[in-house]
């Protein structure tokens, strides 16, 4: 009876952690075998190590502003002397003598001219500088993981369209080769098949070899190890879709200026060199500093040590004013330097408008060429797809040659890959403008 619980319960127990392996196990394969836009951008966001630097440069802030706000406190300490002394010498009297000494001393800054106060806050919008570095960091990984990822599915497609294309020229290489042998075709005409095949086995080659490419920058966009394998979600989209309405590049720009964290502490920066002109200035005021201490202390040879350590007990208390009077031009130029910083700033600010200004201009540009490329790419791979259908036929039935067909056929690879292009080109500048609005880049 026992042996039979021992057995029935060693396989409840297998089944168990079966049961709950499972779902972690299938999770963890999912994840490695699938991917899609808005898991590599959370994946690269927790993982990217240039944005794990930036947290721990504001959690490094975050403690300078803790020691900045610790500075207004009064600061204690202990110390105590110890001294023995050896005469060797035996006219030396007493030839060995010990002395110690204790004290107690606090001390505390009453007035720095503002310095203390200047130092919490320039600390504090120090803070959000690097919180915005953060932001600026996952943007920065965010859209380059958005062009490899677009760069991708292009590649893709021009993959799919070389598979298709060698796959025709198979079908047309092996035509030839009843033709030739029924007398309708001659050996030349063969020859510029079976050149063609290959022509189209080496774009599919080559096609490949940029997907495997593409797909390894996504890679090391995420930083995945050497043996991890990735299988990515291939979205599929509808002309509507390409073609939708865009916002107006002003109201892009306004929003962005908002918005984009780089201009955000650009801003804070200029608030950081007044800050640190106003600290200049508080050179020129006076300081007032208050200390206080306890001590005692005694020797050998003076009595007891407790008698010592009684009577020479002591209590001090002091303030100390220092006034500046002259100080070789150090306050003048350290308050002169502080307004060059702020005039730095301004500038460094003013060109990071014009940056941002330019980079969506660029991409509205951008987006409105790209959907006008992609109508007349569409037009075009389809008139030339129908003029390539009818050469086919007129070519299968002796009216057309084959330099003629296969200009044609090539013509079709030509307008094919031009409308794949324009697709991608649109769709990621409508990302990239979606990105510049704050809204989540989603395919």
């Amino acid at each position: 009876m026992k042996l039979r619980f021992v057995k029935n319960y060693r396989k409840w127990l297998i089944g168990t952690c079966i049961v709950l392996i499972m779902p972690y196990g299938s999770m963890a394969q999912d994840r490695s075998a699938r991917w899609d836009l808005q898991s590599c951008i959370e994946y690269a966001r927790s993982r990217n190590i240039q944005i794990r630097q930036s947290r721990v440069a504001l959690d490094q802030s975050a403690e300078n502003t803790k020691q900045a706000k610790a500075d207004r406190f009064p600061s204690l300490a202990f110390s105590s002397a110890h001294n023995y002394v050896n005469r060797p010498r035996p006219e030396a009297g007493d030839r060995h003598a010990y002395s110690g000494s204790y004290n107690l001393n606090a001390a505390v800054s009453l007035y720095q001219g503002g310095q203390l106060k200047k130092n919490i806050q320039q600390m504090e919008l120090q803070n959000q500088v690097q919180e915005l570095s953060i932001q600026e960091a996952e943007n920065n990984i965010e859209l380059a993981i958005t062009q490899a990822y677009i760069q991708i599915l292009y590649a893709y497609e021009a993959v799919k369209i070389n598979q298709n294309t060698v796959e025709v020229s198979l079908a047309q290489r092996d035509r030839g080769k009843k033709l030739v042998q029924a007398g309708t075709l001659s050996q030349t005409d063969l020859a510029q098949l079976e050149a063609q095949y290959t022509s189209d086995r080496y774009q599919l080659v080559v096609s490949q070899t940029t997907l495997d490419n593409a797909r390894l920058e996504l890679k090391q966009l995420l930083e995945l190890g050497i043996d991890e394998e990735m299988e990515l979600v291939i979205p599929e989209w509808k002309e509507e879709e390409v073609l939708t309405v865009l916002p107006s590049k002003e109201s892009v720009y306004l929003t962005s200026l908002k918005i984009m964290p780089e201009i955000r502490y650009q801003e804070l920066n200029i608030q950081i060199a007044g800050i640190k002109k106003e600290k200049a200035w508080s050179g020129y005021l006076p300081q007032l500093n208050l200390s206080a201490g306890l001590g005692t202390s005694h020797a050998s040879g003076s009595g007891n040590s407790g008698v010592q350590v009684r009577h020479n007990w002591s209590e001090n208390v002091g303030l100390t004013l220092s006034v500046p009077i002259y100080s070789k031009r150090t306050n003048r130029t350290a308050v002169n330097l502080a307004q060059l910083e702020i005039e730095n700033a301004e500038l460094t600010y003013e060109n990071q408008q014009k940056n941002l200004l330019k980079t969506v201009e660029n991409v509205y540009q951008d987006a409105v060429s790209a959907q006008e490329r992609y109508r007349f790419a569409a037009e075009n791979l389809k008139a030339i797809g129908l003029s390539y259908r009818l050469v086919e036929k007129q070519f299968n039935l002796g009216m057309k040659n084959t330099f003629e067909m296969l200009t044609e056929k090539n013509n079709l690879l030509t307008a094919q890959q031009e409308w794949v292009q324009a697709k991608y080109m649109a769709i990621l500048n409508q990302q990239l403008l979606n990105f510049y609005q704050g809204k989540e880049i989603r395919l």
